[in-house]
């Protein structure tokens, strides 16, 4: 008689934080997320913005492995975990949604934390892209470019995998050498401390900028927490919060999967598609 597997050992957390996943898009990797999650057993998870890719969604590009890592997220939910679902300027439709629970399910546009007595305060971060707030026309446009260079990027890190060398990440490059990028990223860091510290909060978490992190900013206010937890097309990161530490998680980007699914379509729009999710975890919640 054929002996039952043992299940496999999952990671326990205190809080999971993702951001910036971009499902539907071509740089999100996908299977390398679900990979991860099914390597956790969290008791609370944050889904800090941008986890549909809205602004660039294709009824004919959706992978299967993408539609995975939404069933998987909707799974925990369903299991009781508390799943909360901040807002972020590629989902920002759903803000009009802002206090909406079902089930296990909550979506809000900004949330804070109660962790060992210390305020955390958690949001995406768009409202503090000055591009955003009066350029979206030009954030959009930015937004497909960069999409456009990551697919350029996938391609010469095929090559370069198969002949043994590392990978390397154009926009990671660009960031950290062109000067205005790495001011931008420094005032967005400084700014959302300074109004971290007007509301008395002591750490903050945030998405939008791609850049993960966790780091002390001291101001002439005092000093704040800012954590930041990447993303899932180039760096790959998430912050883990586990018995009143934080820490920051990265896949290694050198075992990197091979995305070899078939796009399927999809019939549906972006806004129809969560719409039937949201009333699929509304109908569970209510049996």
């Amino acid at each position: 008689m054929p002996q039952k597997r043992k299940a496999k050992n999952l990671r326990a957390l205190d809080l999971l934080v993702l951001s910036d996943v971009h499902l539907g898009t071509y740089g999100c990797h996908a299977k390398e997320l679900l990979q991860y999650l099914k390597s956790l057993e969290p008791k609370e998870v944050v889904l800090n913005g941008d986890i549909v890719d809205i602004w660039q969604f294709s009824k004919n590009y959706f992978p299967k492995a993408h539609l995975k890592v939404i069933n998987h997220l909707l799974k925990w939910s369903s299991k009781g975990i508390k799943v909360h679902y901040i807002t972020g300027n590629h989902d920002e439709f759903l803000r009009k949604f802002d206090g909406t629970s079902m089930g296990g399910l909550e979506i809000k546009n900004k949330l804070v934390l109660e962790l060992q007595g210390q305020k955390t305060w958690i949001f995406h971060g768009d409202v503090f892209d000055v591009t955003m707030q009066y350029s979206k026309w030009l954030a959009r446009l930015g937004a497909v470019g960069y999409d456009t260079l990551i697919l350029i990027n996938r391609a010469v890190n095929w090559t370069r995998m198969r002949l043994g060398q590392d990978r390397i990440s154009f926009s990671k490059q660009v960031k950290e050498k062109v000067k205005k990028a790495v001011s931008f990223i420094n005032s967005f860091e400084h700014t959302v401390a300074e109004i971290a510290l007007e509301n008395q909060v002591g750490a903050v978490v945030c998405g939008h900028i791609h850049h993960p992190i966790i780091k002390d900013i001291e101001t002439p206010r005092g000093t704040v927490t800012y954590l930041n937890s990447g993303d899932w097309v180039e760096s790959l990161t998430a912050l883990e919060y586990h018995q009143g530490a934080w820490s920051l998680y990265q896949h290694d980007l050198n075992q990197v999967l091979e995305d070899n699914d078939a796009p399927e379509a999809i019939d549906r729009t972006p806004k129809e598609l969560f719409a039937d999710i949201l009333t699929n975890i509304k109908t569970k919640a209510s049996l």
